[in-house]
Order: C-alpha cells, then structure tokens, then sequence
C-alpha cells in the first residue's frame, strides 16, 4: 500500500496524481482532521472532505474546494435569517455534514464516517481520518486563540502568527489502523501541503513519528514551498511562528528524522547539497500540479525517489 499523509487542496490534488500511476486500490490517505469544527450546529471535516470529493471526481477544480455545480440556496438563507455566512458551504457540501454529525450522534467515528462517505460517492482510495478524537488546530495571535478555519477564513490570515497550538481540545489518539497502516506501508508519502498545519498535526499524534521512523518502508515528501514561497495559503506565516525557516531545505528540517528522501522544485536545486548533507535523498523536478499530467509526473517522481531504497 502507497500510503499518503495529506492535509486539503494539495495534497487532493498530489494524490490525483499518485492514483494515475498506481493502482488506487494500492492507494490510501491519512487526513488531518485539525481543521475539523463545529458550524451551524454542524461537524464539519474541510480536509477528509475535500480528499474524498477530489477523488471522487465531484470538487470544484477552480477553487479546489466545494462541489463542482454545488448552488447555494441554504447558505444564502442561513444568512438572510441571521446566521454566520464566512464559511460558505453550497447545498451539497451541508448534506455532508448534515449528515455526517446525524452519524457521529449515533455513535459512528469519524473513521467509520469516512469509510461511508468514500463508498457512497465513489472515491477510489482509502481515507483515513488521523484520529476519530477532536484534534483541533489553533493559531495564536494578538486577538487571541483562533481556530484555525476562524483565522484561515473568517480573518483572511491578516492576524500576526505567534504560536501554533496543535491537539487543541486535549490529547488526541491515531485512528485505529493508523500505526499499523505506517507500518505496513510499501512507501509513506508527504503530500505537497502546510507542513504545520496540515502534516503537523498528524506527525504530532502519539506514536506517528516513531512508527515512521521504525517502518521499513520507505518515506519520502514533497516540498510545499517554492522559491522561498507557499504555493498557497498561509504556510509562511506559520513556519516562522513555530522556528521553521520558509524554504524547502526548512521543510527538509521538519521532517529530517522521519525522511527517507524530499522532491523539491527546480528553482530550488541550489539547496539539494544542503539538504543531502542531512542525509536524505534529493530529486529535483518540476513540482507545480497546474494539470493532470503535472500531477502524474510528480507523483511518478515521488516514488522513484522511494523506490531508490530505503535509510
């Protein structure tokens, strides 16, 4: 089994990659679940969502997030009668969680959730939720302890970053077969996303890094950032927060216990030496997934890297 750890749009987006160039059925994710929260009297879970729908052949490619066609009747209703509209959600994406916090009321995990809803809309893969625990993802700024979505979405990431409190609700256990799966694993992946809010949070699960660092399988990333840059969204920011210098090499850093090998793009080639100097493995290929072919290049390199060998 190719075995990906991933957080939302990029790493969607990575895996539509790997499964055109492995066997979905070989294929599986385990999904942060530090963006999950609760609107509307609703649990909403934004990364297993967006993995499944992506692979499911229903997301919004545009934006990446959302269901493709979705309309926005209620949405635009729960605000006319009052409600909060920051976190828009299309008719489609509510039946998700509609129906998901009816399940998680009757005594379903979340794994157990994931395991219904990939079924039920045809994604090919197998997702795993991190863990079936409340996991949140906090940012800590100078208005205060956000949720990540409140300071991702609502707030635009405009707050300054000073910290990043992961496993905000109390500890927080890997889903059942999580450990077992790192273990088992034919080569460990790290998708192309947020290396602290995204990877983090499941890296910071009791016992993830340990298994990563005992599994015989081989483990390689792929670099978020560019040039220096986040492809999207507010990794920046974050890193610098927590100690992480923004580059791939700061990337390489992070990870540097668990690695086998990194991907980094081309313009990043000059920090290979450096990056090798910490004992892993280096491949250097062109890493923007603009289209479906970009994204089978990636993933093909990705794991060639893996197939090199292992520590």
């Amino acid at each position: 089994m190719i075995l990906t750890l991933a957080g939302g749009v990029g790493a969607a987006r990575f895996l539509e990659g790997v499964v055109q160039v492995a066997p979905p059925e070989r294929v599986a994710a385990v999904v942060n679940t530090g963006d999950d929260f609760v609107l509307h009297g609703l649990a909403i879970g934004p990364d297993v969502d967006i993995v499944i729908c992506t692979l499911a052949g229903l997301i919004d490619q545009a934006q990446g997030w959302g269901i493709v066609d979705d309309t926005v009747e209620c949405h635009t209703w729960l605000g006319r009668l009052g409600g909060p509209t920051w976190f828009k959600l299309g008719d489609r994406d509510l039946a998700l969680h509609i129906r998901r916090t009816a399940l998680l009321r009757e005594g379903r995990t979340l794994s157990e959730v994931a395991e219904l809803f990939r079924s039920a809309l045809g994604c090919p893969i197998r997702v795993l939720p991190m863990s079936d625990d409340p996991a949140p993802t906090h940012v800590l700024t100078p208005a205060g302890e956000l949720h990540f979505e409140e300071f991702f979405v609502q707030r635009r990431a405009q707050d300054e970053v000073l910290g990043v409190r992961l496993h905000a609700a109390g500890p927080a256990a890997p889903a059942p077969g999580l450990l077992d799966a790192l273990g088992s694993a034919e080569a460990v992946l790290v998708a192309p996303s947020n290396p602290v809010v995204s990877v983090g949070p499941i890296l910071a699960l009791p016992g993830v890094r340990e298994a990563l660092r005992a599994t015989a399988a081989p483990v390689v990333a792929v670099s978020p950032i560019v040039g220096g840059a986040a492809i999207k969204g507010p990794a920046a920011p974050l890193m610098r927060a927590v100690g992480m210098e923004v580059s791939a090499l700061g990337v390489a850093r992070a990870y540097a216990d668990v690695l086998d090998g990194i991907v980094i793009d081309q313009v990043d080639e000059a920090l290979a030496p450096q990056i090798e100097a910490l004992g892993l493995r280096v491949a250097v290929t062109d890493t923007i997934m603009r289209g479906p072919a970009e994204k089978a290049a990636l993933a093909r390199v990705a794991l060639e890297l893996a197939h090199g060998g292992t520590r």
